[in-house]
């Protein structure tokens, strides 16, 4: 059983940036891949990032390419989401993923992971 627990969410205006911070208890985090997703209101939870357990696998979603940035550290159990130049569009409520695979691959798909964070609230003004 993993638990995770987001935070670092609030209201930014737009060109502004946030950290959210996803720390992961139980297991042991390194075995796991993580993810980042969002859902906007009356919308379905889209992908927005994935990492591999070691970190050396990246990847994103191409409406964030190039502004957001997901790393973690494992001695911390904490996977980030460094989001730059948000924009009104990335408002939504951010959620975190852990899935139990330790390859190199990154994954993107919600039925892939086993464990999901409660969600924390971004809000970009115009």
């Amino acid at each position: 059983q993993v638990q995770l627990v987001e935070s670092g969410g609030g209201l930014v205006q737009a060109g502004g940036s946030l950290r959210l911070s996803c720390a992961a208890s139980g297991r042991t985090f390194s075995s796991y891949a993580m993810g980042w997703f969002r859902q906007a209101p009356g919308k379905e939870r889209e992908f927005v990032a994935a990492i591999s357990w070691s970190g050396g696998s990246t990847y994103y979603a191409d409406s964030v390419k190039g502004r957001f940035t997901i790393s973690r550290d494992n001695a911390k159990n904490t996977v980030y989401l460094q989001m730059n130049s948000l924009k009104p569009e990335d408002t939504a409520v951010y959620y975190c993923a852990a899935g139990y695979y330790s390859g190199v691959y990154v994954y993107t798909g919600l039925e892939l992971y086993d464990y999901w964070g409660q969600g924390t609230q971004v809000t970009v003004s115009s």
